[in-house]
């Protein structure tokens, strides 16, 4: 495998430039401030917060259509037992030689009208009219209900992508930043990731380096964005390179990301303390949802991890960052 550079890249963006973008495009009402590190995590914090607030209205908007979806289903199955009582009524009428009263049934148009024509006839009785009175009410305002439930998903959607358009930005100026001095979370209490989109039958979509990298003012791949963009949501927020011309590998590809183990950018040496722990957890965190996200593999000091073979010994070379031990690479299918 060809070792990895480790020529940090910055945007030609300057913080003050940074902070006028995230408060005209990302997070709506936010006061002018000084345009500084502790600024732009706040604005990163609270389009997090409001990405992960609207995804949970989503999907409590769903659990409720869901609920209405049965509830109709239950009544129109009431609304199936009430026609054959309401044929067989007409049957008897035929039968008695009321044809009037039974053409107003038969030849209705609808089940709603033929129960309507029903109960002007007064073949039902007033108890029977009664039930189907609130059967023919019930149906028409589980209806409206589904449909306005449907106008709120659709209304949820898009303000969940307004979100995620804000915490991308945010995420993208921070990564392209430097990152922030967070320790991060372990591997097991970190966010647990969105999944990557999946093709009908479950597999991955074929995908090239077609979305903007803001790590380096270049391209990557849909799939490794969203894998990025995870970690970030979940609180790995340190420096993240991505994209690289040239050589072989997953990099030039816009499929392979190096995350700095400490804060800033990649350092010169193994890491060690609190920058280890975090590339323990970051490292970790990849592999513990690589189905999710659909990683291809994991490189980490001096380690690697094969989807469908596990951690096994990785020789690049002997300084930090051939041999990976100042940042995680990762690789996407």
């Amino acid at each position: 495998m060809t070792p990895l550079s480790v020529r940090r890249r910055w945007l030609p963006l300057t913080l003050f430039a940074v902070a006028l973008v995230l408060l005209s495009t990302a997070i709506p009402g936010t006061a002018l401030a000084d345009p500084d590190e502790g600024d732009l995590d706040s604005t990163l914090e609270k389009a997090i917060s409001d990405y992960i607030e609207a995804e949970e209205e989503l999907k409590a908007a769903e659990k409720r259509e869901k609920t209405v979806e049965k509830q109709i289903k239950k009544n129109k199955t009431k609304v199936t037992e009430l026609s054959a009582q309401v044929e067989q009524i007409a049957a008897a009428a035929y039968a008695g030689g009321n044809l009037s009263s039974v053409t107003a049934v038969l030849g209705a148009e609808s089940l709603d009208l033929a129960i309507d024509r029903a109960m002007i006839v007064n073949y039902l009785g007033d108890e029977s009219a009664k039930t189907v009175n609130r059967l023919v009410e019930t149906r028409e305002e589980l209806a409206a209900e589904e449909e306005l439930l449907k106008e709120e998903i659709e209304n949820q959607t898009k303000a969940l992508g307004k979100m995620e358009d804000a915490r991308n930005a945010a995420a993208d100026q921070l990564a392209g930043s430097g990152g922030n001095n967070a320790q991060g979370p372990s591997t097991d209490n970190a966010r647990v990731p969105d999944p990557a989109p999946r093709n009908p039958d479950g597999s991955y979509p074929d995908e090239g380096c077609s979305v903007n990298d803001s790590t380096t003012d270049s391209c990557i791949s849909p799939r490794l964005k969203h894998a990025r963009d995870q970690a970030t949501i979940a609180g790995f927020q340190r420096y993240v390179s991505c994209f690289r011309g040239g050589g072989g590998g997953d990099h030039p590809l816009g499929k392979a990301c190096d995350f700095s183990a400490a804060p800033g950018g990649f350092k010169s040496e193994d890491a060690g303390g609190g920058d280890k722990e975090y590339g323990d957890s970051l490292a970790g965190w990849f592999v513990k949802h690589a189905d999710r996200l659909g990683v291809k593999y994991v490189i980490w000091y001096r380690q690697i991890w094969e989807r469908g073979f596990g951690w096994g010994p990785y020789s690049g070379g002997g300084d930090p960052a051939s041999a990976h031990t100042n940042h995680v690479h990762l690789s996407m299918i």
